[in-house]
């Protein structure tokens, strides 16, 4: 999101080190000590303008020219903060495995799983994830440097999420103490990704997502 910025009449945001306007020859007023630095909104307007451009150009098109443009700053607002689209995306989708998923914690695990799946489908069903997710698992192909930041996070971001599910089921005896983590993240994780990602199926069918919730959970007690 753009936020409106304050310019000096030299033409320069005032203590912004983000300023694409420069005046030419007027006397520049010097900034207070430590004023000049990377402004947060103007990094959050060049993120969500990464993710805006990924969706609508994907990544071999993607420019820095272009992010500069729909973020609504110069090229060295960019170049300040990010080396290359490639660190940048590579930051970006490192960032998400950071931030995760809310633990859902309705009480039952069918019911988390429910939560977690109802929150998840929503999510992939964005306009801007259905087009990103895609476009860059096939960059994955070529690069590996963005399948290893990929791998991680898909797998981080959902792993932290299906930890809690199966720890608090542990915890209310749904499901056997020290099941096999790697086959539960599978479990969780695999049947909606698959649908959402790999077939890229527009609509769940009526009654999915409470169905897989409750076959997923049986399927854990039988773990």
């Amino acid at each position: 999101m753009l936020c409106g910025m304050t310019k000096n009449p030299d033409g320069k945001a005032a203590g912004n080190a983000d300023g694409a306007a420069q005046g030419s020859q007027q006397p520049r007023r010097r900034a207070p000590a430590g004023a000049a630095v990377l402004r947060e909104d103007v990094t959050e307007a060049i993120r969500s303008a990464v993710f805006e451009e990924l969706a609508a150009v994907g990544y071999a098109r993607m420019s820095i020219e272009g992010i500069a443009r729909r973020a609504g700053v110069g090229k060295t607002a960019v170049y300040r903060r990010w080396r290359s689209k490639l660190h940048l995306v590579l930051d970006l989708v490192s960032a998400i495995a950071v931030q995760g998923l809310p633990a859902p914690d309705t009480g039952t695990l069918e019911g988390d799983l429910r939560l977690l799946y109802e929150v998840t489908a929503r999510a992939l069903r964005h306009p801007l994830a259905s087009q990103i997710i895609p476009d860059l698992q096939a960059e994955a192909a070529r690069n590996p440097d963005i399948a290893e930041a990929m791998q991680k996070a898909l797998r981080e971001g959902q792993e932290g999420v299906a930890s809690g599910i199966v720890a608090a089921a542990e915890r209310r005896g749904e499901v056997r103490m020290g099941i096999d983590d790697e086959m539960a993240l599978d479990l969780i994780s695999g049947p909606l990704y698959w649908r959402s990602v790999v077939i890229r199926d527009p609509k769940l069918p009526k009654g999915y997502l409470e169905k897989l919730a409750r076959a997923t959970a049986a399927a854990l007690k039988a773990l």
